[in-house]
């Protein structure tokens, strides 16, 4: 997948190859059918980013909100936790 996200979506060859080590990590451990063919066509309907990590972090996500068992697609996504995943404070009135 590394050079479809570089020659198509016009990732940095070091951004693509951890997107693809992402999605080898999500099928191994959440989703054994996922196809290639199916992953690329997420990646290409998560098109309200121009921006590859947005894109791919959007596509990653709406896969993984489809399979019951995973119930966080941070470890998956090239943004990853960010360091407001443990503030308590965000969103308390």
């Amino acid at each position: 997948m590394t050079p479809v996200f570089t020659e198509q979506y016009g990732a940095d060859r070091a951004t693509a190859e951890t997107a693809a080590a992402n999605v080898t990590e999500f099928h191994e451990t959440h989703a054994e059918d996922l196809t290639t063919e199916q992953f690329l066509d997420a990646l290409e309907s998560a098109d309200a980013y121009d921006e590859f990590p947005h894109r791919f972090d959007l596509a990653i996500g709406e896969l993984a909100a489809a399979h019951e068992d995973c119930t966080d697609s941070r470890p998956f996504r090239l943004g990853g936790f960010d360091s407001f995943a443990a503030d308590e404070s965000i969103g308390a009135d």
